[in-house]
């Protein structure tokens, strides 16, 4: 897979890493992919996402959100918005430096916040989601009983993924105060939502909620048997990228 390594600046100034997939032959359209919560643009499932719409022709910008994979900042200062600002300062870099996405994209957080920065990005034709939570504070539940002691000290060592984070306050009350679901419903963009039924970090009723809040046109694809990360499974990612690339395929034309 032919590659360029890329920096920009991300929301909060810090220098952020990015990789642009490329396909062999003409590009028919640029993607934008958002990595999931304290993941990396580098997941194994997210390498055969790319992969697999290379093929297709659709070249894939990917990012480290600051603070995480090779990616300058300190994590612990981030939050929901400045993710959403990170998405925006990588469609800033790609309209200037190559053309602004015709499809976004993002897996579980990354999806959602991918919802509220769509609605700021009027060349997107298509936005996708895998695993996407219906509200930000979802992620909460992934610190336990941490977060008692996050909410009374202002912060917290927690493990995230068998690593240490340092979760700060802000964070929490960043989560509580998003309205995807508003965001959602005013999304003027066809919409396609991916989630499994089995999905064990965010329910797939999750989904539901996302799937009735939004506007036609808006498909759902159920994932079956994948985990959450898409990374059990090899087949379960490729099967997303080229559901991804066919859906898209009618508003990229």
């Amino acid at each position: 897979m032919a590659y360029e390594k890329v920096t920009f600046a991300g929301s909060s100034g810090h220098e952020l890493a990015a990789r642009l997939d490329l396909p062999e032959g003409d590009i028919k359209a640029y993607g934008l992919f958002a990595h999931c919560f304290s993941c990396s643009k580098d997941l194994s499932a997210v390498n055969r996402i790319s992969r697999a719409l290379n093929d297709d022709g659709i070249a894939v910008f990917r990012f480290d959100f600051t603070g995480l994979g090779q990616s300058d900042g300190n994590f612990s200062n981030t939050n929901f918005t400045s993710n959403v600002g990170d998405i925006l300062a990588a469609v800033d870099y790609m309209r200037g430096n190559l053309e602004a996405p015709s499809v976004m994209m993002g897996h579980s957080l990354g999806g959602a916040a991918t919802f509220m920065a769509a609605n700021s990005v009027p060349e997107v034709r298509a936005v996708a989601t895998i695993g996407a939570p219906a509200n930000a504070h979802n992620v909460l539940k992934q610190f336990g009983d941490d977060i008692e002691k996050i909410e009374a000290e202002g912060e917290a060592d927690v493990l995230l993924g068998g690593r240490p984070f340092v979760i700060k306050k802000q964070f929490i009350d960043d989560a509580r105060d998003q309205d995807l679901l508003a965001e959602v419903a005013a999304l003027k963009k066809p919409l396609l939502v991916m989630h499994s039924p089995i999905d064990q970090t965010v329910s797939v009723d999750h989904a539901r909620q996302i799937y009735e809040a939004a506007k036609h046109p808006k498909s759902f694809i159920s994932l079956d048997t994948a985990d959450h990360l898409l990374m059990q499974n090899p087949a379960d990612s490729q099967y997303a990228a080229r559901v991804i690339s066919a859906w898209a395929s009618q508003y990229i034309h």
